[in-house]
């Protein structure tokens, strides 16, 4: 039942935000390469899988002239951004027989190792483990992307930003596994259409 709902929820997502709903799907899908790294694997990989394909759901709360900006979001702009992962949460809550495990993923994915992030300042091993690999995730390939304010990043680049943010914004127990990851996998030639220049 909670895939009929999620899938139906994500549809909206569509419509309102295809560059979002590709995000998601490019998250989900580097998830599922992810986890056979990290060997996770059975029901765990499956809530991974599909909290990063419905981490953005709550994007679908967010006005499209905040979520379109082309230029840089004002204060109350990004408090009212901040607040998709909350909404998410709350969303996929409703979803008859969606794990919480899933539902975590989706409220804390925008967590900070250091507890400088979004909605409750959580910090370290206090942030889901499954919402600690979706934030890296999700970082990387919004680097990686380009966005209505701003061109896409090399991967070298993007490489880089991770590391200035292991023990920061991410866990540093799975940023090198994960930048390790990215340069054997090609991901940036089958994904993002540019060869890997790391």
């Amino acid at each position: 039942m909670y895939k009929l709902s999620a899938n139906a929820g994500m549809k909206q997502l569509k419509r309102k935000s295809p560059s979002s709903y590709r995000h998601c799907l490019r998250v989900s899908a580097i998830a599922q390469q992810f986890a056979n790294v990290l060997g996770i694997g059975g029901a765990e990989k499956e809530f991974l899988v599909n909290g990063c394909y419905l981490h953005d759901l709550g994007k679908l709360f967010i006005p499209n002239n905040i979520l379109n900006r082309k230029g840089k979001l004002s204060d109350r702009e990004w408090r009212i951004m901040r607040q998709h992962p909350s909404c998410g949460g709350s969303a996929a809550e409703l979803y008859p027989g969606l794990s919480s495990r899933i539902v975590e993923i989706v409220r804390y994915h925008h967590e900070r190792w250091d507890g400088g992030g979004y909605p409750e300042g959580r910090s370290r091993h206090d942030i889901p483990y499954l919402a600690r690999i979706c934030a890296i995730i999700d970082t990387f390939d919004s680097m990686m992307s380009t966005r209505c304010y701003r061109s896409r990043l090399s991967l070298e680049d993007s490489v880089n930003e991770l590391r200035r943010g292991s023990g920061t914004q991410f866990d540093p127990s799975l940023v090198e596994p994960f930048i390790a990851f990215i340069k054997n996998s090609q991901l940036d030639e089958t994904m993002y259409g540019h060869p890997a220049a790391v």
